[in-house]
Order: structure tokens, then C-alpha cells, then sequence
């Protein structure tokens, strides 16, 4: 099989991560359309301000009382209206523009965690869950962020400029333009290149960050491992290291910054300078009035101060592109396990289950299993038994889809699994997992997560099979007990209780018990056996077992061994046989009877005496 496609993100913001919205863009272009009446609404009214200023400047420069009483109190209104309009308009714009970037982001997030939920197991085996978080994180904020730069910054700035740069050319002098223009630029192409060169460093530093929070995660849900042995020091140490590649990369980044800063200051202070001796000569040669200068002044603080944050929001820009690719490419990645277009559901009957000579390959180098077959009839259990990486788990991933056999197939009533909808297989299996992992909620959740919707009586039912009712009602919460991360405050027998319950909940006609008992004790082993051999009745059963006395009354029992089967049989006839399970009946027969004799002579000393 091969390995899951890896992500890759240019060191560059990428475009075709903003085509990618184009769709989303779509469903909501009547909002974006009148949001965009607003925005230029919104420019016009402030290009129109240092006009009017103009003409009330040059008003009041005139001779006549008349002219000075009159004329500029209406220009100073209309100065008023236009100032609160520029404002109302961009309120406005807001208004509509923000429901369409909330709704954009819910849909791609909703999205991606539902495509992530669909790629195969291969996938998130190879993943560290605490960097896929963040890159999710940081991707559908990016997107946000996007949309407020382009919608409530650049394009107004953009309209903005072309529309002082018609009033310098129709009002003033063709060089106010001219030089306007190359300073504009001189600025975006000094901001491009630094850009661009800087961008490597925020990849180095979020690819820094994401490996400094999967270590902190990774340490976190290993909590008792590291008390265990003691290793918190080594476990700081580790994300001290971490931390550093971070810490060095985020200095980088802020000192091209400062660098980025320094030199926009310094383009757009020579630009003003030279506009302003430019329209000072020209009042001195009486060629502009006093309100040409003040117009043009202030033009130059609209146009200017904007751009100069014009400059920070491109390169924030080009951060957002690249977070945003990579969140894109996450729903780029193809899963390896595709449901078939002409998918049907599953015709369930009497839940026969067969592998027909099933190989499968992890690697082409790596077999797991070769020419496995065999078949459990509908109500029946089979047991699997064997070595460690024998390929037990396998079989047991296999039935249920996570991955596809590299050769042969496996069928349910017939069907073969891979032209059966996804939904509707696994809609007919339970399972209880070796590692039972929960979600941080309560009990009674973890146990309802077997059929939503299930009352609390069925609930409550489903834990009186996994007998682990007591326990629950005698804790004070009762069924709203926090279980913790991952059930860490549950021992691992009440863990897989809550995994038998929620299986029980389900209802299941095809279960998998994956080592189902190997967190229990001996005494409660066979209370457990009992409440497994309730859920099970009349159920197609795969039973993967250690422990070779949980599955003597299997009806079938298949010996693994390096991904082969190596015997088939009952319990009687394989012990008789004196193969690989009877050495593993034998070596389990005797360490039950030292532990019981460890036990007994412990119980026979009496108390004060030494043995």
C-alpha cells in the first residue's frame, strides 16, 4: 500500500489557494454585491473631503463678507455629511460583508473535518494530531483574514488611489501624477521583494511552532508515562529544543520586519517631500491657491498612511495565503479507501462474513498477510489467535474498511465490502477495542456515542450488560462522571466496560472484540466473558485473543503466524495437535499456575512469620 500523500506548502503565498474560494465566494454574491456598493460609496465620500476642504480654503480667501459668511457654512456642512458618510458607508459595508466571511468559514471547516474524518487510516497514523490541529487552526483564521484585508483594505485603497490620482490630473498638473505614481511603485515593488525574501522565515516559524505544540501535546497525553519514570526534566528539555527553533525563526522574521518598516518609512517620507515642495513652489509662483496645497497635503495623508499600512497588511496577506494553501491541501489529500461510485447499502441476511485469499501490504517490502481465508457463518464467532505483529489487528482493519486488501476480498453475505456504501458497513459493526480511547465527556456520553439519540434508560441497559452499572451509580455524578482525556480518569477495565456498553448500545449484527479483555483482572475476567457472550449472542463475532481461555468455546479458532494461517480448529483438536497454539496453551496453562501458587503461598504464611 502505498504511503499517504505528504503536504507540501510553497515557501510562497500561493494564489490558487485564493481561487479555491471562489465557490464559496459564489453562494454569496448578492451580499458581496451590495457590500461592494458601500465600499465605493464609502471611498468616493472620503476622496470628496479634501475637495470641499479646497473650496472652503479658497472661499475663505477671497474678499467680501458676503462670500465668507454664506458660502463656506454650506461647503462646511457638506464637509460634515461627507465625513459621517465615509463612516456610514464603511459600517455599512461591514454589516453586510461579515455574515458572508463567517459563513465561508464555517462551510470550509466543516468541510475539512468531515474530509479528514474520510481519509484512511494510513493518513493519521503518519499525522501528529497536535500539527494537524494547528495547521486546521491557522488555515481557516487565515481565511478571515483574507477576505477583511482584501474587502475592507485593498480594494478600497486601490479605488481610493485611482480616484485621487484622476482629481491630481484633472485639477492640478500631470507631474503631481507622474511623481504620485512612481512613488506608489517604488513602494509596492521594495515591499514585494522584501516580502518575498522574508516569507521563509514565518514558514520556518510556523513549522517550528506546530512541532513545539505536538511535542507539549504528545507529553501531555503521555502524563503518567512521564511520572512514571520520572522524566519531566527530560521532557522540558525536549520542548526547550523545540522552542528554540521557534524563538530563532521568530527573531528572524521580526527583524526583517523592522527592516520592511524602516524602508517604506523612508520611500514614503521621500515621496512627501517632494509633492509638497512641488505644490509649495507652486503657490509661490501663484500657479496653485492656498487650497491646492492643503488639498494636495491632504491627499497625500489619505493616500499615505494607508498605503503605509497597505505595506504590512500584503505581507499579512501573503501569511494568510500560505496558511490558507495549507489548509487546502489537506482537502487535496485523496483517501486511500474510496467508496465506490455505484456504491449500494448492504443487504444484511444471516451476516456470514468471508476472506477470500486476502494479502495485504503495508509496504510492498512489509507483507501483514498472505492468502488468508476463511469463513465465520452468520451468528457464529471465530477466534483469532497468534504472535505479536502476526497480523490479528490487521484482519479485524480490514473487515471493517480502514484499508483494502492488496489482493482477494472479503465479503458479508456475499457482498464484497468494497461495492458497499461506507456508511451502511459499519452500520452493522461493533467493536471493542484492545485500547479503549474516550472522549473528554461524561460516562453516560461515551456510552450513548453507540446510538445517538438512545434514551437513558437503554443507556442505563447497555451498562447493566457491561455490568459496570454499579460502579457508575454508586460515584455521586453518576452518569455525568468526567472521564478525562482520552479516560485517563478510568482504569483501563472500566474503560473497555464503557467500550462492551457502547458496543451493547449499538446493536450491532457483526462485532470484533480486539483483545477485548486484556485490561481485566482474572476475577473480573469471566463476569466480563459473560457480558461479551450477552452482546454477542446471535451475533457474526471476530474475536482477537491473548488470552487463549476467553475463546475456548469459539466455534473456530485460527492460528497466525508472520501474517499466515498456520492451523484452524476448535480449542480440543488444536491442544491435541501439539502445534503452535498447544505451546501456547501450555506456556499460559503455567503461568496461571504460578501466579495462583504465588498467590496460595503468600495466603499461607501466617501473619508475624516469614516464609
Amino acid at each position: 500500500m502505498a504511503p499517504p500523500s505528504r503536504i507540501t506548502t510553497a515557501d510562497r503565498g500561493d494564489w490558487r489557494a485564493a481561487r479555491k474560494l471562489v465557490p464559496y465566494l459564489w453562494g454569496y454574491r448578492w451580499r458581496i454585491a451590495v457590500g461592494l456598493v458601500f465600499l465605493v460609496a464609502a471611498r468616493l465620500a472620503n476622496v470628496a473631503v479634501p475637495v470641499v476642504l479646497k473650496q472652503i480654503i479658497d472661499a475663505m480667501d477671497v474678499d467680501g463678507a458676503d462670500a465668507i459668511l454664506v458660502l463656506p457654512l454650506a461647503l462646511l456642512v457638506a464637509y460634515g455629511a461627507l465625513r459621517f458618510g465615509a463612516i456610514l458607508f464603511n459600517e455599512l459595508r461591514n454589516v453586510v460583508f461579515i455574515r458572508a466571511s463567517v459563513e465561508i468559514i464555517r462551510r470550509v471547516s466543516l468541510e475539512v473535518f468531515g474530509h479528514l474524518h474520510r481519509l484512511s487510516l494510513g493518513f493519521h497514523l503518519d499525522r501528529k494530531t497536535g500539527a494537524l490541529s494547528r495547521d486546521v487552526e491557522r488555515g481557516t483564521t487565515a481565511i478571515g483574514y483574507f477576505l477583511r484585508i482584501i474587502v475592507f483594505n485593498i480594494v478600497p485603497v486601490l479605488l481610493e488611489i485611482t480616484a485621487v490620482l484622476v482629481i491630481l490630473w484633472r485639477q492640478l498638473d500631470i507631474r503631481f501624477v507622474l511623481v504620485t505614481i512612481g512613488v506608489i511603485a517604488v513602494y509596492a515593488v521594495f515591499t514585494w521583494l522584501v516580502t518575498r525574501w522574508r516569507t521563509r522565515f514565518r514558514v520556518e516559524m510556523n513549522e517550528a511552532e506546530s512541532h513545539a505544540n505536538t511535542r507539549a501535546l504528545d507529553s501531555l497525553l503521555n502524563y503518567e508515562t512521564v511520572k512514571v519514570f520520572g522524566n519531566e526534566a527530560t521532557e522540558r528539555v525536549r520542548y526547550h529544543d523545540a522552542l528554540g527553533g521557534w524563538v530563532e525563526a521568530n527573531l528572524k522574521s521580526n527583524f526583517s520586519l523592522s527592516f520592511l518598516n524602516a524602508g517604506q518609512g523612508f520611500i514614503i517620507a521621500v515621496g512627501m517631500t517632494i509633492l509638497m515642495i512641488m505644490a509649495a513652489n507652486g503657490v509661490v509662483a501663484g500657479e496653485l491657491t492656498l487650497g491646492d496645497f492643503a488639498m494636495i497635503n491632504a491627499f497625500l495623508i489619505q493616500l499615505y498612511i494607508p498605503l503605509s499600512f497597505l505595506g504590512s497588511l500584503y505581507r499579512d496577506l501573503n501569511h494568510s495565503l500560505i496558511d490558507m494553501q495549507k489548509l487546502f491541501d489537506l482537502l487535496d489529500v485523496e483517501p486511500e479507501v474510496i467508496e465506490a461510485p455505484d456504491a449500494r447499502p448492504l443487504s444484511l441476511a444471516s451476516g456470514e462474513v468471508r476472506f477470500e485469499n486476502v494479502s495485504f501490504r503495508f509496504q510492498d517490502d512489509r507483507p501483514a498477510l498472505e492468502d488468508i481465508s476463511f469463513t465465520i457463518p452468520g451468528g457464529q464467532m471465530l477466534a483469532v489467535v497468534g504472535p505479536s505483529g502476526a497480523g490479528k489487528s490487521t484482519l479485524a482493519r480490514l473487515l471493517l474498511r480502514f484499508y483494502d486488501p492488496s489482493e482477494g476480498r472479503i465479503t458479508i453475505d456475499g457482498q464484497d465490502i468494497r461495492d458497499i456504501e461506507l456508511d451502511s458497513l459499519r452500520a452493522v459493526m461493533g467493536v471493542v477495542p484492545q485500547d479503549t480511547v474516550l472522549f473528554n465527556d461524561t460516562i453516560g456520553y461515551n456510552i450513548g456515542y453507540g446510538r445517538p439519540g438512545a434514551s437513558a434508560e437503554e443507556i442505563r441497559e447497555a451498562a447493566r450488560v457491561a455490568q459496570i452499572d454499579d460502579f457508575i451509580e454508586r460515584h455521586p455524578q453518576g452518569y455525568d462522571i468526567l472521564v478525562g482525556e482520552r479516560g485517563l480518569k478510568l482504569s483501563g477495565g472500566e474503560k473497555q466496560r464503557v467500550a462492551i456498553a457502547r458496543t451493547a448500545l449499538k446493536g450491532a449484527r457483526i462485532l470484533v472484540f480486539d483483545e477485548a479483555t486484556s485490561s481485566l483482572d482474572s476475577r473480573s475476567e469471566k463476569a466480563i466473558q459473560d457480558a461479551l457472550e450477552r452482546v454477542a449472542e446471535n451475533c457474526t463475532t471476530l474475536v482477537i485473543a491473548h488470552r487463549l481461555s476467553t475463546i475456548i468455546h469459539a466455534d473456530q479458532v485460527i492460528v497466525l503466524d508472520h501474517g499466515r494461517i498456520v492451523e484452524r480448529g476448535v480449542h480440543t483438536e488444536l491442544v491435541t495437535q501439539g502445534g503452535l497454539y498447544a505451546q501456547m496453551w501450555r506456556l499460559q496453562q503455567e503461568q496461571a499456575t504460578a501466579t495462583l501458587a504465588g498467590f496460595g503461598g503468600h495466603a499461607a504464611v501466617p501473619p508475624g512469620e516469614t516464609s
